[in-house]
């Protein structure tokens, strides 16, 4: 006898019911899968930076158990690897803030009008030609940079300033800082152009309708607009200047000086902990510590900097519905 209409209704919605569960299941074990993947990556990245800040600051603390903090920051004598050795770290700062400055000079001004002639003048066949160029700078190898401030900067340079003055000597920061803000300027025109291509068209459109040029618009409505953005690109162009290695190794010297003349040789942070650390240091001396020091002192700068950066952005960050 075959099985009432009722009793194989209850089995079909029996058997649904528990496919449908077991759909719901293997959702939330995907979920959970997912879930777990992504703590895994942001845990890597906690985990490097924790790794990175042990490994560098450990060996700085040895370092000024050694050297006392106030004659590191405050010394104007730099020679660590000399027979009577100084700590001073302020020649190495003075070289890095010089040439950051005048690769900032050079980059954020040319960066920023990149950027706004691609988002608000350019056409897109322009914009399809231009972009790509300047991304292509931002991969071409530090090295070559070096090399370009060093066989054609440097003598362009010591052919255009006068003879009677002072002639850039073969290593300087001017040549350095030069080919470094050329080096940059892909990275802040990259990211200021998309934050202004973020801003909503309506802004634009109200402005024009209100009797406002394009320069009116860009100036005074997209540039403000899009402020945070363009002040994280800024900082984060001004950071790579800073923690840049081969240009100054190459272009500006290895020479530690306290001048802020940039036709004079001059030492940064990043160069000497290169050429320390190539060196033949034996590992536990002060010496080798102070690779580390200087590397913190480093971070230290950036990080700064950086939280600087991010108070600015959330103070001029503008929200669109």
């Amino acid at each position: 006898m075959s099985a009432p209409p009722s009793t194989l209704v209850d089995k079909h919605a029996v058997a649904a019911g528990a496919e449908g569960f077991l759909r719901q299941q293997r959702a939330r074990n995907g979920e959970k899968a997912v879930f777990v993947v992504l703590l895994l990556a942001a845990l890597v990245s906690v985990a490097t930076t924790v790794g990175i800040v042990i490994s560098l600051f450990v060996p700085a603390f040895q370092f000024f158990d050694e050297v006392p903090i106030t004659d590191f920051l405050f010394g104007a004598n730099w020679s660590p690897t000399f027979a009577n050795p100084q700590f001073g770290v302020w020649p190495l700062i003075v070289g890095t803030l010089l040439i950051t400055v005048i690769a900032s000079t050079v980059a954020l001004p040319l960066g920023l009008g990149s950027a706004v002639y691609l988002s608000e003048y350019a056409k897109d066949r322009e914009r399809r030609a231009l972009k790509p160029a300047l991304e292509v700078l931002a991969g071409i190898p530090t090295v070559i940079y070096g090399f370009f401030a060093l066989t054609l900067v440097t003598p362009l340079l010591r052919w255009i300033i006068p003879g009677d003055g002072e002639v850039p000597q073969i290593y300087n920061a001017l040549s350095a800082g030069l080919v470094m803000g050329i080096m940059i300027i892909p990275t802040i025109a990259s990211l200021s152009e998309d934050a202004m291509s973020a801003v909503p068209s309506g802004l634009r459109q109200g402005a024009f309708a209100l009797g406002s040029n394009r320069r009116q618009v860009s100036t005074r409505v997209v540039v403000p607009a899009a402020l945070s953005g363009i002040t994280a690109a800024f900082v984060l162009g001004i950071s790579r200047a800073i923690g840049e290695t081969m240009i100054v190794v190459m272009a500006a010297g290895l020479q530690p000086n306290t001048s802020w003349n940039p036709l004079e040789i001059h030492q940064t942070m990043t160069a000497f902990i290169a050429a320390t650390a190539a060196g033949d240091i034996a590992t536990g001396t002060v010496v080798y510590k102070t690779i580390f020091a200087v590397g913190a002192l480093l971070f230290v700068m950036t990080f700064v900097m950086n939280m600087i950066s991010i108070r600015l952005v959330r103070k001029y960050r503008e929200v669109y519905e």
